[in-house]
């Protein structure tokens, strides 16, 4: 399915840069939301938020070198709204599925394995997903043709 292997890469290292980011987010959502007892939706809320500020910024800031910051801005959105979408939805169905995972503390390895483990299958899940975007020129390929088209004029 994959085959590639160019496409393959790109796909793999944009779900990457995407799970770091995402990872950050949501660790971080995840770990304040369990400090302060939150409830579990508020807790998701601001893991999902934090994870998409997270994983946009990891594609900004690198982009502002070379472009403006509206389209910098406007490439991120492009290239990183659906892997970043697709990740935060199984990362936080699988979390919601663990028995147990949404109630337990930071100093519980539950806590710890279910958002490791969610973040295991959403790379997995998300590897074609962004590879599909790829090949046909979205995602992550609008952050590689914007460096193109600046090496052009």
């Amino acid at each position: 399915m994959l085959a590639d292997k160019q496409t393959r890469s790109m796909a793999i290292m944009a779900t990457r840069h995407c799970l770091i980011g995402c990872g950050i987010g949501e660790v971080l959502g995840m770990v304040i939301g369990t400090a302060f007892d939150l409830s579990n939706s508020i807790t998701i809320l601001l893991a999902v938020f934090l994870a998409f500020v997270f994983g946009y910024s990891f594609t900004f800031f690198p982009l502002l070198k070379s472009m403006s910051r509206k389209r910098a801005a406007n490439t991120a959105l492009a290239a990183d709204t659906v892997s970043i979408t697709s990740m935060e939805l199984i990362d936080n169905a699988v979390i919601i599925f663990i028995p147990g995972a949404l109630h337990a503390t930071l100093s519980q390895f539950l806590f710890w394995f279910s958002l490791g483990s969610s973040l295991v299958v959403a790379f997995i899940v998300t590897v074609p997903v962004n590879y599909w975007l790829i090949s046909r020129g979205k995602g992550h390929a609008v952050v590689h043709s914007g460096h193109d088209h600046m090496h052009h004029h």
